[in-house]
């Protein structure tokens, strides 16, 4: 009889803005800097692209955390873009959370092209929180699993 000592390695989406926080993740890799490679990033024009049900079929498609990065509030290419994307994530937690998700799964966070530092702790922080919280049960298809 055969036991499996499987780690828990989580799966986490990043949507990241085209301009500042792609080019973040870019500047955190040519400068070396670690971050997990669980950690799968999606790259949309601008972070008000996101449409809450992207996060929530991540979430169902088997993600154990979303984050969403974009430009600084007032640095948007597209003016105002991430104005809107604070309103939807706000909205979007506090739905999350009525459903019972718990708060640390998603995040959003505000990265510009010249901090990949800020990036790569950014990304860090989140695999550790979401490694702390355990396997997403609670939106998990089961028909998503292995």
């Amino acid at each position: 009889m055969s036991i499996e000592n499987k780690e828990f390695k989580p799966k986490i989406v990043a949507f990241c803005c085209n301009w500042c926080s792609y080019a973040g993740a870019d500047l955190a890799g040519s400068s070396r800097l670690a971050y997990p490679a669980d950690v799968k990033i999606i790259r949309v024009p601008c972070s008000c692209r996101v449409n809450p049900m992207f996060i929530l079929r991540a979430f169902e498609k088997g993600a154990d955390g979303v984050i969403l990065c974009g430009c600084h509030p007032g640095d948007c290419h597209y003016s105002t873009g991430n104005y809107y994307t604070r309103r939807r994530m706000s909205l979007l937690f506090s739905m999350l959370d009525y459903i019972g998700v718990e708060n640390g799964r998603t995040r959003v966070e505000w990265v510009s092209a010249a901090e990949g530092v800020k990036f790569s702790t950014t990304m860090n922080d989140f695999a550790k929180t979401i490694h702390s919280l355990g396997e997403n049960v609670r939106l998990g298809d089961i028909r998503c699993k292995n």
